[in-house]
């Protein structure tokens, strides 16, 4: 049911004299805050490394819009357009705005107002009888990267923490990606990004930035006007952003490291690999120039699919350019030998010695060098003991498996913040049957009438970042941006702040931290991690952290007790914050390597699918905004045309698409921009936007990657037919 939105002054007491909510009134250079327009200033809270500094046009209480800061170096006036686009959402008629009680069966979305008292008595009376039923560890709160506000997003563990709930742990996106990249250097963290603009060979491998991360083009096109840089993209389909390519590398789907393994062999056997450097800085290059001995070129070629002369052209071109810069992305790593795949990617530029050249190396994440203490506000002074919950294998968790439930007992509560899990986590079959368990009570805390939210007993309406207070990271830059509250929320809309506040009072957790305004959580954190104030950050916007050149391009040595980067990583002592090895990780290669551990093609699944992300979507945000929907159009498949001749499939047609973990319904795009039995679904739509209900993690697996766990995403074998049109 989608709920009527009321005009939020009318629900709001102050609407009788609209200056008194209106921030602008302070201002004595606007003479009618009622028809004056005024510059708020923030940053992206979406899940994308760029969190981009913003400047938000604000006028009668309302957001308009949106364009990215340049006075940022990174995000340097450039935005992506869903973004740009952001009033269409925050000013939804479809937004939640008063809580809801469900009043018929579950995922039917029939539901009551109620009051804000009544929603949280109930959540806090539920809890609590599921706490006497089963213990604490019954109740799980749940929650991820909706919103990357270090409060909005984090303040739920120091509810967990203080009560002693069930532990999140975090799985489903970075977990392959970090390890891969820890296995090499030891700390998460590389070149300054706005080094691409000053390189010589730009390597976009395993991401597509066109869509997702809109700044890594500004400065690799920066490169290339300034300097005459060819920029590179190792992709599984021709995206956006190879298509702006010089040089397109399309290989097929888990065969990274294949390739990442020829251009070293490449490079040691025509004298492109900087001995020097290596006998300084890597543990053992004549073990690894051994094991390369026959991951030739043509090896690589029989794997990727990649022609042996591109491969040679691309290795070259790599070890005749010290300035190469390889902007690694997350979506190659979503595959089950993914850790492996990255890992094997970060060690080209050790081979090279491309670290000791600005504009040179390889750069993936910035997030160790943040360094937050978030004692406050998470609760991490609180002594835990409980068990700490696969996020990925929600599925499992709900559907009792002992072993992802590690022996205790069943989850009968949860209170889901900043995520939608029955579109967006894997297994889908199993995560439905799960929430529709009649024992178990969930309340979400969200900005629209998801599909998770549809199945939830309360639900309770959120702010959007322009109505809150919060602090953000950078992850694929090195900036700490402040987004201060700008505008009211609509309705009764509260923050994930303030109703972790209100839970916590009724359920009786102590910590200084709920008593803390966002302000004051904001205010601390910098204080306690030696950055100032939160006014000295207001003032400014954003701080630029990035450490100086020796540090980031590991001059002073690598993040080992050797200093020397790990061509031959232990895996067992990747510092990666898991509670414990996951997936085969006893199995894993000593060496950068093909490992053969991804769902290959067989005569009952012949097709490797990849779930890449849609540019107009954000994960499952921006799913309900008309504009992102008119530009996605529909839920299709990328099937190549001979493929499609074969199994005399028409673009258009309506397909069946099957995993051996369920099935769902696409319509065929034909596309040649992609290898021979290799298919792509661009999402993630609601699964209701698919014929049958169905969405696209309806195929995906919940089996964890090794060796820190995480979800194979983009890892799955498939069979595909053609179905008849259902009659409208």
């Amino acid at each position: 049911m989608n709920q009527h939105i009321p005009d939020p002054r009318a629900a709001d007491p102050r609407a009788a004299d609209p200056r008194a909510a209106d921030p602008r009134v302070a201002d004595p250079r606007v003479a009618d805050p009622r028809a004056a327009t005024r510059t708020g200033y923030s940053a992206c809270p979406h899940d994308c490394p760029s969190t981009c500094a913003l400047e938000i046009e604000v006028a009668d209480g309302r957001i308009g819009r949106v364009r990215g800061s340049r006075a940022n170096s990174f995000t340097a006036g450039v935005i992506c357009a869903k973004v740009a686009r952001y009033a269409e959402r925050a000013n939804h008629p479809d937004r939640l705005t008063r809580p809801l009680r469900r009043v018929g069966p579950k995922g039917e979305g029939a539901f009551a107002p109620i009051s804000w008292d009544e929603a949280l008595d109930e959540i806090a009376h539920r809890f609590r009888e599921a706490e006497r039923a089963h213990g604490p560890e019954t109740v799980w709160p749940y929650y991820y990267a909706g919103t990357m506000g270090l409060v909005m997003r984090d303040g739920i563990n120091r509810l967990t923490h203080a009560k002693g709930y069930s532990r999140f742990f975090s799985s489903i996106c970075v977990n392959p990606a970090w390890s891969g990249f820890l296995a090499g250097t030891g700390r998460l963290a590389g070149p300054d990004p706005r080094e691409m603009a000053k390189s010589d060979f730009v390597v976009i491998w395993g991401t597509n930035p066109v869509s997702t991360q809109i700044n890594v083009m500004t400065h690799a096109i920066r490169a290339r006007k300034e300097r005459g840089a060819k920029i590179a993209v190792v992709d599984v389909y021709r995206s956006p952003t190879m298509e702006q390519a010089d040089i397109p590398v399309l290989i097929r789907p888990g065969t990274d490291g294949a390739l990442a393994c020829a251009i070293m062999h490449v490079l040691f056997r025509d004298g492109l690999a900087d001995r020097s450097y290596l006998a300084e800085f890597a543990d053992d290059p004549a073990g690894l120039e051994s094991h390369l001995q026959d991951r030739t070129p043509g090896w690589a070629a029989a794997i990727t699919g990649l022609p042996e002369p591109e491969i040679e052209a691309f290795a070259q071109l790599i070890g005749r350019t010290p300035r190469t810069f390889i902007r690694a992305g997350y979506g190659f790593t979503r595959s089950r030998n993914g850790a492996v795949a990255m890992h094997a990617v970060s060690c080209i530029p050790t081979v090279t010695g491309a670290w000791k050249h600005e504009g040179g190396g390889v750069f993936h994440s910035n997030s160790a060098i943040y360094r937050w203490n978030k004692r406050m506000v998470e609760g991490r002074d609180i002594k835990v003991t409980s068990r700490e919950l696969d996020q990925s294998r929600i599925g499992d968790i709900l559907t009792g498996d002992p072993e992802a439930l590690l022996g205790g007992p069943p989850v009968t509560a949860m209170l889901i913040q900043n995520t939608n899990p029955v579109t967006i986590a894997p297994d889908q079959s199993k995560v439905m049957a799960g929430f529709a368990r009649e024992d178990l009570f969930v309340a979400v805390h969200e900005q629209f009438m998801t599909e998770t939210a549809r199945m939830a007993d309360i639900v309770l309406p959120a702010t959007m970042f322009t109505e809150h207070d919060d602090l953000y990271q950078g992850g694929g830059n090195q900036y700490v941006i402040l987004g201060p509250k700008l505008v009211e929320p609509p309705g009764e809309c509260r923050s994930n702040h303030e109703v972790i506040g209100a839970l916590a009072q009724r359920l009786g957790a102590a910590h200084e931290g709920f008593d803390m305004s966002p302000r004051e959580h904001i205010d601390w954190m910098l204080q306690a991690t030696g950055r100032g104030t939160v006014d000295e950050l207001e003032e400014k916007r954003f701080l630029d952290v990035q450490p100086d050149f020796e540090t980031s391009h590991y001059l002073k040595g690598f993040a080992w007790p050797d200093g020397r980067f790990r061509l031959k990583p232990d895996w067992a002592k990747v510092p990666f914050a898991a509670p414990g090895r996951f997936g085969p990780h006893e199995q894993m290669p000593e060496w950068p390597d093909h490992w053969a551990v991804i769902e290959e093609p067989t005569a009952d699944y012949p097709f490797r699918l990849v779930t890449s992300p849609a540019r107009s979507f954000l994960n499952s945000s921006f799913t309900e905004t008309p504009g992102s929907v008119a530009r996605e159009r529909r839920p299709e498949l990328l099937i190549h045309p001979a493929d499609a001749a074969e199994l005399g499939i028409a673009d258009g047609d309506l397909l069946r698409v099957t995993s051996p973990r369920g099935e769902v319904r696409l319509h065929a795009r034909l596309f040649d921009g992609l290898r021979r039995g290799v298919v792509v679904a661009e999402s993630i739509w609601p699964n209701r936007s698919h014929k049958g209900g169905r969405g696209i993690n309806s195929l995906t697996g919940a089996d964890p990657v090794a060796p820190v766990g995480g979800a194979a995403l983009h890892d799955n074998h498939v069979s595909i037919a053609r179905v008849a049109e259902p009659a409208e």
